[in-house]
């Protein structure tokens, strides 16, 4: 089998367990936590985005494109940091809220130009050269590209539902 078989192969496997796991244990409890909390948990996972910089960290991941491994990690980090500084402003509903937005926009639209730019370079080809940094397309892309789902369904969700729901115990109290 080619190693762009396999990398493909192994890159849609990563999105089902993903999915599968994401649909039994993370989103009934997102679905069932304050809207802040959710979003302060997808920010959590994704202030560890500045992981990415290691795509042009000398010696960890072989001959990746310029084009590819320059974007790919900066904007990362620039997710990361989004990410981070939407943790600091929690308290500033407005302001997390601006910046929950922006770094799922920024992280999504970095994974989508990603895959883009990998497959216009031929990438899945030469997914070798990835190096010790192969898990991160496998295992830790898919579950960041659900988590942006997710976090901007959770943003245009009525919020009215968590109303409803702390109005059920003191109705059932009766």
């Amino acid at each position: 089998m080619s190693t762009e078989t396999l990398f493909r192969i192994q890159l849609v496997l990563g999105y089902v367990a993903w999915l599968l796991c994401f649909a039994v244990y993370v989103w009934p409890r997102l679905t069932s936590i304050e809207w802040v909390e959710a979003q302060r948990a997808i920010a959590t996972l994704h202030s560890f985005r500045f992981f990415g910089l290691v795509f042009i960290l000398p010696g960890v991941v072989g001959n990746l494109p310029e084009e590819f491994a320059t974007f790919a990690a900066y904007a990362d980090l620039a997710t990361g940091v989004l990410a981070m500084l939407a943790l600091l402003a929690v308290r500033v509903r407005q302001l997390f809220r601006l910046l929950v937005v922006a770094f799922n926009l920024v992280g999504a639209i970095d994974i989508i130009v990603d895959y883009y730019h990998a497959i216009q370079l031929g990438l899945p080809a030469h997914a070798g050269d990835l190096g010790a940094a192969y898990a991160i397309p496998i295992i830790y892309v898919p579950l960041l590209m659900i988590t942006h789902v997710a976090a901007l369904y959770l943003m245009v969700r009525p919020q009215e539902r968590t109303a409803a729901v702390a109005a059920v115990p003191s109705l059932s109290a009766k």
